[in-house]
């Protein structure tokens, strides 16, 4: 089975290329049009997609909308035009739920987005079901790893100079290693949209706060006022099989396989 990554040099995509057997790996999307996507769909001859190239960061999507509409709306919507015959992949955002007033957690049909890259995401996941409705979108959590060529939770904490500081926010983090183990799995997933990484009935605060016991760190967390939920439920990628640690196992997995612990 061949697989096409877009994204390949990014976070996700290049710790995909490692992990997974036949992965193919496109040249950069940025700024192609529909024809330029669909020669690369054709010439790779891919039986499966996975898109994980995207603009993530959320300041700068608010800076540049219109960047943030080309990369994380529209080219995720001309690979779907391109894709017929071939499982197609998206990787979406819990930011989708930035705007949600309960208190979690939110299953698939509560989105309600309070920001422009929350806000693309969502639409580009209808839009790309439309086209082609056997397609995954994965609606990921904050990912971390040790090993990475850009920031995330792990790094930030253990690199982390000033005392830190969590709100009163609930959000599932998720070692990367499980997100390639997952991806057999995922491939096989009905279409539609599915939460997906480890769940937490912890704060940001007191996951922090554990974590830096466990790796014996002597630097300090405290609790911020600021309230922000991006609580999931991820029972419904698991009634298929597609099942992740819990964030603090999940935490403990990758300090102990990095020798951290």
């Amino acid at each position: 089975m061949k697989i096409l990554i877009t994204g390949a040099r990014g976070f996700v995509g290049a710790r995909l290329m490692k992990e997974l057997e036949g992965a193919i790996a496109a040249p950069s999307i940025q700024g192609m049009n529909e024809e330029q996507i669909k020669r690369i769909v054709e010439e790779s001859e891919a039986d499966v997609i996975i898109h994980t190239a995207a603009i993530s960061d959320v300041g700068t999507c608010e800076k540049t909308p219109e960047a943030s509409y080309h990369a994380n709306v529209l080219l995720p919507v001309y690979l779907a035009n391109s894709s017929d015959g071939r499982k197609l992949i998206c990787f979406s955002s819990d930011q989708v739920y930035r705007g949600c007033e309960s208190d979690g957690q939110y299953r698939e049909d509560e989105a309600k987005p309070a920001n422009i890259y929350g806000a693309h995401k969502l639409e580009m996941e209808q839009r790309v079901l439309d086209r082609q409705p056997d397609s995954v979108m994965l609606r990921a959590e904050w990912m971390y790893d040790y090993i990475s060529p850009r920031g995330n939770y792990l790094l930030n904490v253990l690199n982390a100079e000033e005392t830190l500081t969590f709100g009163k926010q609930y959000r599932g983090i998720t070692y990367l290693r499980e997100v390639c183990e997952n991806m057999e799995r995922v491939i096989k997933l009905p279409g539609g949209i599915y939460n997906f990484g480890s769940e937490t009935t912890q704060s940001m605060y007191e996951i922090t706060k554990e974590f830096l016991r466990i790796t014996g760190s002597r630097q300090q967390v405290q609790e911020g006022s600021a309230v922000h939920n991006l609580w999931m439920d991820c029972g419904k990628a698991a009634e298929h099989g597609v099942v992740f640690s819990g964030v603090m196992d999940g935490l403990k997995r990758c300090l102990g396989d990095y020798g951290l612990i």
